[in-house]
C-alpha cells in the first residue's frame, strides 16, 4: 500500500470519542441520586433551615464538576462512567451516615462532607500531575519503604492510638487518621512494579505435584516477606481486615501476572496456617472467631468485650429489610453498634431492602469491572497491573465487609468504600479512582499517526541509544564468557594427563609376546626404542619391530600434536 493510500486510511478512520458529555449527564443523575436520598431521610428538614442538605449537595455537585472538567482537560479519553459511579456510592454514604446521625445525635455526617471536599481535591490533584501512570514505575521501592513506614506509624507512642482493642490510628490536631488506608495504594504500587520487572523469574518452574507446578523456593520469598507484614500487622495492631486485606492483595496481583493457581493455593496454605496460630495465641483473634461460629450463643452474644451483639443485630436488621426496605428514615439501624462505618451495609439493607443493596453492589461491581477495562486496554505491564490490583483492593474490601455482616466469614472491622464513615478510607478511596481514570486515559486515548515531532525523535533516539548500551553490555558479557571458558580450556590442556595404556606392542612384555618375539629382539627393540636413528627407523626389520616402530611414531605424533610443537603435531 502506497503512502497516499495509508495517509488516506488515516484521515477516514473515526477519531475515538472521548464521552466526556455521557460522563457529565451520568454526573448529573449521581449527584441528583444523593441530594434525592438526603432530603429523603427526613423530609421534614428541608423546610427547616438545616444546612446539611444544601451543604453536602454543593460540595458534591460542584466537586464532581471541578473533576469533570480536570478530565476534560487532562484526562480526555478516560472512562466516562467510574466519576459518576464514584459519586453516587459517596452521595449515597453520606445520606445514609446523616439518617443514622439524626437517630444517635452525632455529627458524623458533617465531618464526612468536609472529607468529601478533601478528597475530592486529592483526586483532582492527582489526575492534574498524574498524566503518564508510568512514573510511579520509578517510585517502586520508594513505595515500598513508605508502606512500612505508614503501617510502623500507628505504634509511635504519643502518636498511635488504640481504639476499639486496634492500634491502627494516629491523632494529629485532635483528628484521627488511619496510614493503612493510604499503605494499600503504595503496597500496590510496589507489587506492580516489583511483579512486572521480576514476572520472568517468578514463571520460571519448580516441581510439579499432581495439577500444580510448584514455584522455585527462592521465587517465594517475595510472598512470604508480605505474609510475614501481614502477620504483624495482625499481631502487633491487632487488626485483622487490614492483614487480610494486604495479603488478599499481593495474591491477587500475583496471580494477575502469573496466571498460577499454585500461587493461591500456596498463599490459601499460609492465611490457614496463619489462623490457626493466631487464634492459639492471640485472646483477640479467638474472640473474634469464637463470635462468628457462636453468634448466637447467649454467653457469647453478652459477653463484653468481644460478643456477637453486633453480629446478631446487624443479621436482625438485614431481615427486617425484606425485599423492597423499611424505607429511608424508617427503620432502626441505631440498634447496630458502629452502623455508621463497619455496619453500614445492614443499615441499606434494613432500609432499602435487598433490592436496594443489590443495586449499591451493581454499583461497586460497576466500578470494578471498569477498572480492569483499563488494565485490559493499557498496553505497559506495570500499568496492567496497578489498574486491576487497585480495582481488586475495592472488590476484596468489599467482600470482607460483605462476608463480615452476613456471618459469611468473621466480622473484621474494615469499612465500605466511598460509603462508611471515615476520612482517611474516604480520601485513599478516591485517590484509587483517580489513578484508574488516568490509566484508562490512556488506554483509550487514540494512538497518534502523523509526522513525528522533535520531542518523539529525541525519545526515539534515546531509546536506541540504550538498546545500543544493552547489546554493547551484552556481547562484553558473552565475550568475557568465552574468554574465561578458553582459559579453562587451555589450562585443562597444559595440565599433566594421567598415564594412557599404549597400543598393542608398546606396553609391557606379557608371556605371550616373549613367545612371539625372541629375547634377542626384544632386547633390540628396547635398544631401538631409545636409540632410533634420527628419521625414526631402526635397522632391524623383524614383524615385532616394525609393529613397535609404528607404535612409537604415532605416540610421538600424537605427543607432538598436544603440544603444537612435535614432528607431524598440527597447530
Amino acid at each position: 500500500m502506497s503512502t497516499t493510500a495509508v495517509a488516506a486510511e488515516d484521515r477516514a478512520a473515526p477519531a475515538a470519542r472521548p464521552r466526556r458529555l455521557t460522563e457529565l449527564v451520568l454526573l448529573v443523575v449521581a449527584v441528583g441520586i444523593g441530594v434525592a436520598a438526603n432530603i429523603l431521610v427526613d423530609p421534614d428538614l428541608l423546610g427547616s433551615g438545616d444546612p446539611h442538605i444544601l451543604v453536602s449537595g454543593l460540595v458534591l455537585g460542584l466537586g464532581a464538576l471541578l473533576l469533570h472538567v480536570v478530565l476534560w482537560v487532562r484526562a480526555r479519553h478516560a472512562d466516562p462512567y467510574v466519576l459518576p459511579v464514584v459519586v453516587a456510592l459517596n452521595g449515597l454514604g453520606i445520606a445514609m451516615i446523616h439518617r443514622i446521625d439524626l437517630s444517635t445525635d452525632q455529627s458524623a455526617a458533617g465531618s464526612q462532607v468536609l472529607w468529601t471536599a478533601v478528597a475530592m481535591a486529592a483526586a483532582g490533584l492527582v489526575l492534574w500531575f498524574l498524566k503518564d501512570h508510568r512514573v510511579l514505575r520509578r517510585v517502586t521501592y520508594v513505595s515500598l519503604l513508605l508502606s512500612g513506614l505508614l503501617l510502623l506509624l500507628p505504634l509511635v507512642p504519643g502518636l498511635g492510638v488504640e481504639l476499639n482493642g486496634a492500634r491502627i490510628w494516629i491523632s494529629v490536631g485532635g483528628r484521627t487518621f488511619q496510614p493503612g488506608e493510604v499503605a494499600k495504594i503504595t503496597l500496590a504500587v510496589f507489587f506492580a512494579g516489583y511483579l512486572s520487572t521480576n514476572r520472568d523469574l517468578i514463571l520460571l518452574a519448580g516441581k510439579k505435584i499432581g495439577p500444580l507446578r510448584l514455584p522455585r523456593f527462592r521465587d517465594m520469598a517475595p510472598m512470604f516477606a508480605v505474609w510475614a507484614i501481614a502477620v504483624g500487622v495482625l499481631v502487633l495492631q491487632r487488626d485483622l481486615g487490614s492483614a487480610i486485606l494486604y495479603f488478599g492483595l499481593f495474591l491477587a496481583m500475583l496471580y494477575l501476572a502469573t496466571a498460577r493457581l499454585s500461587w493461591i493455593v500456596i498463599g490459601l496454605l499460609l492465611v490457614a496456617v496463619a489462623g490457626v496460630l493466631a487464634s492459639q495465641i492471640f485472646g483477640h483473634v479467638a474472640a473474634r472467631l469464637d463470635s462468628w461460629l457462636n453468634a448466637f450463643d447467649p454467653d457469647v452474644y453478652n459477653r463484653a468485650p468481644g460478643g456477637s451483639q453486633q453480629i446478631v443485630q446487624g443479621l436482625f436488621g438485614l431481615s427486617s429489610g425484606g425485599l423492597f426496605g423499611q424505607g429511608l428514615g424508617q427503620g432502626r439501624p441505631d440498634l447496630v453498634s458502629y452502623a455508621n462505618s463497619d455496619m453500614i451495609i445492614t443499615a441499606f439493607g434494613e432500609e432499602l431492602g435487598l433490592i436496594g443493596v443489590t443495586a449499591v453492589l451493581m454499583l461497586f461491581f460497576l466500578f470494578v469491572t471498569r477498572g480492569f477495562r483499563a488494565a485490559l486496554g493499557t498496553r505497559d505491564a506495570f500499568g496492567k497491573l496497578l489498574a486491576a490490583g487497585l480495582s481488586a483492593v475495592i472488590v476484596l474490601q468489599l467482600f470482607v465487609v460483605v462476608g463480615g455482616v452476613t456471618r459469611l466469614i468473621p466480622l473484621t472491622g474494615l469499612t465500605t468504600p466511598f460509603m462508611s464513615a471515615g476520612g482517611s478510607s474516604l480520601l485513599s478511596n478516591w485517590i484509587i479512582a483517580a489513578i484508574v481514570l488516568a490509566i484508562s486515559h490512556t488506554a483509550r486515548r487514540p494512538v497518534v499517526t502523523g509526522p513525528a515531532t522533535d520531542a518523539d525523535l529525541a525519545e526515539i533516539a534515546a531509546h536506541e541509544a540504550a538498546l545500543r548500551e544493552a547489546a554493547r553490555r551484552d556481547e562484553q558479557e558473552r565475550a568475557e564468557r568465552r574468554e574465561r571458558r578458553h582459559d579453562g580450556h587451555r589450562r585443562a590442556d597444559t595440565a599433566p594427563q594421567p598415564e594412557v595404556p599404549a597400543a598393542a606392542g608398546t606396553g609391557p612384555r606379557t608371556a605371550e609376546t616373549e613367545a612371539i618375539a625372541p629375547a634377542g629382539a626384544s632386547a633390540h627393540r628396547d635398544a631401538g626404542h631409545h636409540g632410533a636413528a634420527p628419521d625414526g627407523h631402526d635397522d632391524d626389520g623383524t614383524p615385532t619391530e616394525a609393529m613397535s616402530r609404528l607404535t612409537e611414531h604415532d605416540t610421538r605424533r600424537t605427543d607432538g600434536g598436544a603440544g603444537g610443537t612435535g614432528k607431524g603435531g598440527t597447530s
